[in-house]
């Protein structure tokens, strides 16, 4: 069984806001093209005292995929200069669209750091009417050390060695009609479809729209059993670029499975033009 509710309440964030280890970080993102950019939405409205967490700029520069995990000594610099320490307790949020917040939170839990997430982000905390700021927070540097699990992250040649032992079931967050290949990818050159074998779970069927709270733990359990998920078994997530799928990951934390996994390249790497075989259709 996996720890403590990842998720705080803004009534929670609220009352210990300012507080000396309390660290808040903005880790929205937004698919290419889409502006404002994630940063200049930080920039014009931000909890007070958040830092902005680039999710493309804290990872490893060396691979042309978007944003795959950085190695440790890289983690470990970007975060420290965030003005975060092994010992702060972090709340990390994102717009409220649960755009990032899960994939920050899960890059800090994969190298050593239990953090929490604001749930319903920004959209509830703005909502309530409570406070926010603009502009760019600078921190005073910090010393972060990480330590990477490799148990939470999978590659595509694990996921394809997976194909045939099946050893493991994948989880597709994307919306439907990208998993069954009835649209076409919002990333150029891909193939539309899916790994074969996996099961199609849309990562906002988990979260309420109209609020951005995540659904009640029952109703989570309902979701993941409704799309065929045996909860007891291995499970690994996948979306389109490894954000999405840590909605999923979050979820299934929450309800205690131990350790899902995350595909990291997702859907960028395997629907490559020269990537593994491809399925469409339903499940």
């Amino acid at each position: 069984m996996t720890a403590t509710d990842p998720l705080v309440s803004t009534e929670w964030l609220a009352a210990n806001l300012g507080k000396p280890d309390i660290k808040v970080v903005d880790a929205t993102s937004k698919l290419p093209g889409m502006l404002p950019l994630p940063k200049d939405d930080y920039l014009a409205a931000h909890i007070p005292g958040a830092v902005f967490f680039d999710v493309d700029a804290v990872s490893d520069h060396s691979n042309p995929l978007p944003h795959m995990f950085p190695h440790p000594e890289q983690f470990g610099r970007d975060v420290g200069a965030l003005g975060i320490g092994n010992d702060d307790t972090v709340v990390v949020y994102d717009s409220g669209g649960w755009t990032a917040g899960p994939r920050a939170w899960w890059m800090f839990l994969s190298f050593g750091k239990d953090v929490r997430i604001l749930n319903g982000g920004l959209k509830k905390w703005v909502a309530e009417g409570r406070k926010v700021e603009s502009g760019q927070v600078t921190p005073a540097p910090s010393t972060f050390k990480a330590k990477f699990d490799a148990r939470r992250v999978r590659s595509m040649q694990q996921l394809v060695a997976n194909l045939s032992s099946r050893a493991e079931q994948v989880i597709d967050a994307r919306s439907n009609e990208r998993y069954q290949g009835k649209v076409a990818e919002p990333r150029p050159g891909l193939r539309s479809g899916h790994i074969p074998g996996s099961l199609s779970l849309p990562f906002n069927n988990l979260f309420n729209a109209a609020t951005g709270e995540m659904k009640p733990l029952e109703e989570l359990r309902a979701a993941f059993v409704g799309a065929g998920v045996n909860l007891d078994a291995p499970i690994v997530t996948s979306c389109g670029s490894g954000i999405s799928a840590a909605v999923l990951t979050l979820a299934l934390y929450r309800l205690g499975v131990e350790n899902p996994a995350l595909y990291d390249g997702s859907w960028t790497e395997w629907g490559a033009a020269d990537g593994p075989p491809v399925a469409t259709g339903p499940v």
